[in-house]
């Protein structure tokens, strides 16, 4: 397919500074999607002007005054998403108020909950510091733990197991109240035994490309857990087609909630779009041993998967390509880790002080080995 070529800028947006290798991650998606496409690399925005159209990779889902400033009309114009409100990008629509009448910020969807409902967990969304005990009690009512997650965290950080009141009342008395105010907080309830699964797709040069996986996790360098890599089944189309790759029950039901939760949000807010649409589905045990399933999060924006999302998209270029491929990303805090001979690396200091020190992503044969 061809298309008008374009220039690929990255685009720094986010008011939180960026670590180097989220920076060097974003440079080399960027890099990669402009030589698959055919197109310009143009560095960051700002630096340098180009005669053609602009495509945009930023780090953020961004907001639509921003995006018409930039001349961001459609998904067409970059590779993430825009929102018409800050926190339609973050944590906290996936869960109810804990009352229709408790604070919301302008623009808030009281149907979104609604249709939400068979495809998340049990969970609240709080904007008010008082609120926040009496809606974690009734979470603890439902039996086990409950999880309190901070709205714009990344990568696994930011959420705490809470077992007990004792424990939330502990927990919230740390929380800045004004942040609650601004961005909220989500409770939402805890999953023992418990699988990640990624639903996405992401639509570029009119490609398009949807993938299923599991997310991998492992201790950082302090022994906390975070995120370290997904495996991904990808084929052409949407999420409609991966109906056909789909492995288990476990598999169709993440699908079939990514997909709620996909069409759900478009409806609540008709400005919404986005090119890069990635769900992270969580399925485990609750306190009473019954599996449950439901859209943790969303992600319109550059993620941990998109360098797998890109070289799938570099090999479905390839004549003869499979109608299935499988790829996967690697994240690592072994400063020993090396990345196998065929992988693409994005990112390595040993050095490093904060965060992973290797990324790493592949394209594996249909055995799950390296191409």
């Amino acid at each position: 397919m061809t298309r008008a070529p374009r220039t690929v800028f990255t685009l720094c947006n986010s008011t939180q500074p960026r670590s180097r290798h989220e920076r060097a991650s974003q440079a080399w998606v960027a890099q990669r999607l402009a030589s698959t496409l055919g197109w310009r690399f143009g560095g960051e925005h700002g630096q340098r002007r180009s005669p053609v159209r602009p495509y945009f990779v930023p780090d953020e889902t961004l907001v639509a005054d921003q995006a018409a400033r930039l001349g961001i009309d459609s998904e067409d114009d970059l590779f993430g998403g825009v929102v018409p409100h800050p926190f339609v990008a973050s944590k906290v629509i996936t869960h109810p108020l804990p009352s229709p009448d408790t604070a919301a910020p302008e623009g808030w969807s009281h149907g979104l909950s609604t249709a939400l409902a068979d495809a998340v967990l049990p969970g609240f969304s709080v904007f008010d510091p008082a609120a926040i005990e009496p809606a974690g009690q009734r979470l603890l009512a439902l039996g086990g733990a409950l999880r309190l997650k901070e709205p714009q965290a990344r990568g696994g950080l930011g959420q705490y197991r809470v077992a007990n009141l004792e424990a939330l009342r502990s927990l919230a008395a740390t929380l800045e109240p004004d942040a609650v105010r601004r961005d909220g907080i989500v409770l939402e309830l805890n999953l023992e035994h418990a699988t990640t699964c990624s639903v996405g797709e992401i639509r570029v040069g009119g490609r398009r490309l949807a993938y299923l996986g599991v997310q991998r996790q492992a201790g950082d360098r302090r022994g906390n857990p975070v995120y370290a890599g997904s495996s991904l089944r990808v084929v052409r189309g949407g999420l409609d087609a991966l109906q056909a790759v789909a492995s288990g029950a476990a598999e169709r039901e993440a699908l079939r909630c990514a997909r709620i939760y996909d069409a759900a949000v478009a409806a609540a807010w008709p400005g919404f779009f986005a090119s890069r649409r990635n769900y992270d589905v969580l399925s485990g045990l609750d306190a009473q041993g019954r599996w449950r399933c439901g859209v943790l999060e969303q992600s319109w924006r550059l993620g941990g998967a998109s360098p797998a999302e890109i070289i799938a998209l570099a090999a479905f270029e390839q004549a003869g390509a499979a109608q299935a491929l499988e790829v996967s990303c690697h994240e690592s805090h072994d400063p020993a880790h090396l990345a196998p001979a065929a992988a693409q690396v994005h990112f390595h200091d040993p050095s490093a002080t904060h965060g992973p020190l290797l990324k790493y992503a592949q394209l594996e044969d249909p055995h799950g080995h390296p191409a």
